[in-house]
């Protein structure tokens, strides 16, 4: 179940917004990259209450699966607010056309550790964005 609240990204705190204009093609999807093929990128979420990864861009079809249950929140880059249930199993595909891209970040803000694995597909219509070690 999610939640979604429209702003204005000129309401979000001074700290998210300079994080927002830095890493506009920040590629890491996850906080940890656990394999890579020519086929694929496998990645985990491993966030605790109150952590949180960073803005990254989505420009490759992918998947996301919750492993554990929780609560997250996400400021997508059109100003918009989301909040999120998960229960373990959910998951979510997504494909993006050319030039097509997601940009948000994620926020644990339950009590409980919240895992995720995501999968993305380089075979994709966009270019894959670098990621970081």
């Amino acid at each position: 179940m999610s939640i979604a609240t429209k702003a204005n990204i000129e309401a979000w705190p001074v700290k998210l917004r300079r994080e927002f204009a830095a890493n506009q093609n920040n590629g890491n999807v996850g906080t940890r990259l656990l394999s890579e093929t020519a086929r694929v990128r496998v990645w985990e979420i491993r966030l605790a209450p109150g952590e949180r990864i960073g803005f990254h861009r989505h420009v490759l079809d992918y998947f996301w699966t919750a492993v554990t249950p929780g609560r997250a929140r996400s400021h997508v880059e059109d100003g918009t607010i989301v909040d999120a249930v998960y229960s373990a199993g959910d998951t979510r595909h997504f494909v993006y056309g050319e030039g097509e891209s997601k940009f948000h970040d994620l926020e644990n803000v339950g009590d409980t550790e919240l895992l995720f694995t995501t999968v993305e597909f380089l075979d994709s219509a966009n270019g894959r964005l670098p990621v970081s070690a």
